[in-house]
């Protein structure tokens, strides 16, 4: 237990680390990497040359001291955050070289400004939530190694086949080399790829969303291939994936993880996808075709036109056959093609005064997930709207954990 100083000092001085999160974050990489060069392949390195995975770690530390005496109130934060490291296989004692980075770190920013007593309160702050993750993480471990099927670590999958779902994204069907049994998954869920590329010096571990129902005798992902562009690099896995990995080839995975599940039962649930944000949408929404006939659903996905909508003749296949499901299509910009034969229901952007207009109330629960600027606008619109947070649920593809933290 932390005493009510201690406390108090975090609390107070917890706005100080969010003001420098970001050079506190980039000072934190380059001793951790210095220190323990074996934790480099955790870490999505292109997340890193854009400056996304610095300031998301600092933030992620301020959220928690400013909530060090309710850690419920974060308890979204925490699950996914944990959820995370068992997909990475983070070990416990890892938290220490950990723990002395980002303190040295917050020390080499803050300079004077960081007194031994500050130090000394965060490093005891740090052992507390440090504890409560670790504890957090061994139940994860053993609840998927305990699941028929289930494993921890590697293990060796099949591509089956390789199928192209758009201009941009392609989906991976995987079978275990060892034939044995997979564990099912809670759809949203994603698996963790560990890839070993030729000509780079560290393996990468990537978190690709599952896109189809659970309890198939496979696994679904479905991938954007990351081109460059002006302001960040080519996506070094995606395009792997995309140009090398042919089926039959053998690929490194991890079980299913993430915390982006269905909630509740029988309401009406509405899905909201921009870009490849449909892949978890995708999972949720053949499942609760498959488990809840009778739900309303409704599936509204946003893209810039059908060469790079994917998986769109199967929600119109699934529409004609179920009543109990709609789907609308927006795209921002739509080839002459897709005007000529009515391929989409709104030119634009999903906007709160349209959404009125399709959905009969705002008394239904919502999952949304995509690029950042599409569930800022999500969410601000269905608060703006009523929809009370609890029913307001979103997947983040980005090392960020809130989107409050943008």
């Amino acid at each position: 237990m932390l005493d009510k100083k201690v406390i108090d000092i975090v609390k107070s001085t917890a706005p100080i680390l969010k003001e420098h999160n970001q050079e506190i974050g980039e000072r934190f990489y380059t001793l951790l990497f210095s220190r323990a060069p074996e934790l480099y392949n955790m870490f999505n390195q292109t997340n890193q040359k854009r400056g996304l995975q610095q300031g998301a770690l600092a933030y992620g530390v301020y959220l928690a001291g400013a909530n060090i005496d309710n850690l419920q109130a974060v308890e979204s934060m925490v699950e996914r955050v944990t959820e995370k490291h068992r997909a990475l296989h983070v070990q416990p004692e890892q938290y220490e070289v950990v723990g002395e980075a980002l303190l040295d770190a917050v020390q080499d920013v803050l300079d004077d400004s960081a007194t031994d007593e500050i130090i000394d309160a965060w490093r005891k702050a740090y052992q507390v939530l440090a504890n409560y993750f670790i504890d957090m993480e061994k139940k994860l471990f053993q609840e998927v190694e305990e699941q028929p099927g289930g494993w921890v670590g590697n293990r060796t999958f099949i591509v089956e086949r390789k199928v192209k779902e758009s201009d941009l994204v392609t989906s991976f069907y995987l079978k275990p080399e060892d034939g044995h049994a997979i564990p099912t998954y809670r759809a949203g869920q994603y698996l963790t790829l560990q890839a070993d590329i030729d000509g780079e010096k560290y393996s990468h571990m990537r978190h690709y969303s599952l896109s189809d129902a659970p309890n198939k005798n496979y696994y679904r992902i479905s991938v954007k291939r990351e081109d460059a562009r002006r302001d960040a690099p080519a996506g070094i896995v995606s395009t792997y994936l995309h140009h090398d990995v042919q089926e039959g080839d053998k690929l490194q995975l991890r079980a299913p993880a993430g915390d982006f599940t269905i909630r509740t039962k029988d309401k009406p649930i509405v899905l909201l996808s921009g870009g490849v944000g449909i892949t978890p949408m995708m999972s949720m929404f053949n499942t609760l075709i498959e488990t809840e006939p009778n739900r309303e659903i409704t599936f509204i996905h946003a893209n810039a036109n059908s060469k790079v909508h994917a998986m769109r003749e199967h929600v119109e296949n699934m529409e004609n056959k179920h009543p109990n499901v709609t789907s609308y299509i927006c795209y921002s910009h739509p080839t002459d093609e897709d005007k000529a034969e009515k391929r989409f229901d709104k030119e634009g952007f999903v906007e709160l005064d349209w959404l009125k207009s399709v959905l009969s109330d705002n008394q239904k629960d919502f999952y949304f997930c995509g690029p950042l600027p599409f569930l800022q606008a999500m969410d601000s619109a269905l608060k703006e709207w009523g929809v009370p947070e609890e029913n307001r649920t979103y997947e983040l593809f980005s090392p960020i954990s809130t989107i409050g933290e943008a």
